[in-house]
């Protein structure tokens, strides 16, 4: 693959995702409101953060952009509700307690931006978690590795353990949807 994006985001899983497929990038941090809207769907949600993600980040380059902005945004989503990121460890476990032998989606969304032009795209996985003892919740919550990330988890490390079933997307419950960025960066001319 053969491209080069400027990322909106921070985040080391949506970097190390885009290295697999061997797109270059410069972060472009930025920050946008987050805050769900009323009567606002989980999907309509990613779409939107995606999207304004990558926007921030044609404001900030201005006219001098070279190349398209990628914004990027996860949720998990149980009984219609989104997880965010735990804000403390009784949230964390009580996130985990949640998921707990349960089927929950996750929504990704990916965003490609420049001056001219905007697309998006969401992919939807379901994963079942086996059901957890507080003692592994705890343990897994004192590893450190669940408090910044959306649901209180992450498939690429620990938690894998816990996943009795996958379908979807692996990339996109890590945080950023592969098949799909790779779909708009052909839309917008790069190489693959």
């Amino acid at each position: 693959m053969s491209a080069f994006i400027y990322l909106a985001s921070t985040s080391p899983r949506r970097r190390e995702l885009l290295r697999q497929i061997s797109v270059a990038y410069r972060l472009l941090p930025v920050a946008v409101d987050e805050t769900l809207l009323v009567e606002e769907r989980p999907h309509e949600y990613v779409a939107r953060l995606a999207l304004d993600k990558a926007q921030a980040g044609c404001a900030a380059l201005g006219r001098r952009q070279p190349a398209p902005v990628l914004g990027a945004d996860t949720a998990v989503v149980v009984a219609g509700s989104i997880l965010g990121k735990p804000r403390d460890r009784e949230e964390g476990l009580a996130m985990l307690a949640q998921l707990s032998g349960r089927e929950h989606q996750v929504l990704s969304a990916v965003a490609l931006a420049t001056p001219t032009r905007q697309a998006v795209k969401v992919q939807e996985s379901r994963v079942r978690f086996r059901p957890l003892t507080l003692a592994e919740c705890r343990a897994y919550w004192d590893s450190g590795e669940p408090g910044d990330k959306a649901g209180g988890y992450g498939i690429q490390g620990r938690a894998a353990a816990f996943i009795a079933e996958l379908h979807g997307s692996y990339s996109g419950v890590m945080g950023l949807p592969l098949f799909e960025t790779a779909e708009l960066l052909k839309e917008f001319g790069g190489s693959f």
